[in-house]
């Protein structure tokens, strides 16, 4: 699913660092530079990995622009992880309400009839 060099989208957007770079790529193109500064604890060349994973992975796009190299986020790919994501949803709610269903139904069947009220004030009886 999504992936073109062998890197799979989900095993990309596993480490936590990889999300954020999406994450921030989500408000707009960024260089490498910008996205080092982003990680203060992180290596350049480290930043450059995960920017090369994600690539592969189809999640992240690169264009050079002059000297630069911009990078940006795939649309695609993460629209083909949100995709995936609401047929688990679903399928999970399926499952849910299948099983309230069935609830439901084993507990009319074993639950005696109670007789139905009607609407009629009740009767009380005066003291006297």
């Amino acid at each position: 699913m999504g992936y073109t060099s062998g890197v799979d989208v989900f095993a990309a957007v596993a480490d936590p660092v990889r999300r954020r770079i999406v994450a921030l790529l989500g408000d707009g193109p960024l260089t490498a530079g910008a996205l080092a500064a982003a990680f203060p604890d992180i290596s350049r060349p480290a930043v450059s990995r995960h920017l090369r994973v994600l690539r592969e992975a189809g999640l992240v796009a690169a264009e050079t622009v002059g000297r630069e190299r911009y990078y940006r986020a795939d649309h695609g790919a993460l629209r083909e992880i949100d995709r995936w994501l609401a047929t688990v949803r679903r399928q999970a709610w399926d499952q849910r309400l299948d099983a309230l269903g069935t609830e439901v139904h084993r507990t009319r069947r074993e639950r005696p009839a109670e007789p139905r009220t009607t609407d009629e004030e009740p009767t009380t009886r005066s003291a006297g």
